[in-house]
């Protein structure tokens, strides 16, 4: 069966899946070791204490295989912004949609908390180019640029998108 025929489920983290984060992470050829090491971190924190600081939605294909993930959470010292800490598919199982069900997983989330506005801070770098076409394909708009912010060469991008509150709320963001 390939990814693309394959159901795939959304749910909780699950500490089971700690070890495919770290060939997942890598695999995508875009980050650096500190980097993957901070994303197994996260990863970490947000399966032994869930809501606290993270949020997060794994998916796994019928065959129980972990493909990807999205971990977000509350800004400190603001009123209902989030930010997007991590959001990982594994190669192959990209280009078939999970990303954007990762998203949309995390955004009805923080719409459930009255989140208002999230916040993704991104590379410049050509390999990021990617990632930057989908988070304006799902609505994200560019927002503002640091020049040579991870390196020399490799400024940040800041991504954000203001959320519509959700159908049940009568316009209280907390």
């Amino acid at each position: 069966m390939s990814t693309s025929d394959a159901v795939v489920t959304l749910g909780p983290l699950r500490a089971a899946d700690r070890e495919r984060v770290r060939p997942m992470v890598t695999g995508t050829g875009v980050f650096r070791m500190d980097e993957v090491d901070v994303a197994v971190e996260v990863f970490d924190d947000a399966v032994a204490r869930p809501g606290v600081d993270y949020h997060g939605i794994g998916a796994h294909d019928d065959a129980g295989t972990f493909l990807g993930f999205a971990i977000w959470g509350h800004t400190p010292c603001t009123t209902a912004t989030w930010d997007l800490y991590w959001i990982v598919v594994d190669r192959s199982a990209q280009r078939f949609g999970l990303g954007r069900r990762l998203m949309d997983a995390a955004e009805r989330d923080i719409r459930s908390r009255d989140g208002r506005l999230v916040v993704v801070e991104t590379s410049s770098r050509d390999d990021y180019g990617p990632t930057r076409k989908f988070y304006e394909s799902i609505g994200y708009d560019r927002t503002a640029r640091i020049a040579g912010y991870y390196a020399p060469q490799d400024d940040l991008i800041v991504y954000t998108k203001v959320l519509d509150p959700p159908e049940t709320a009568a316009g209280h963001y907390g």
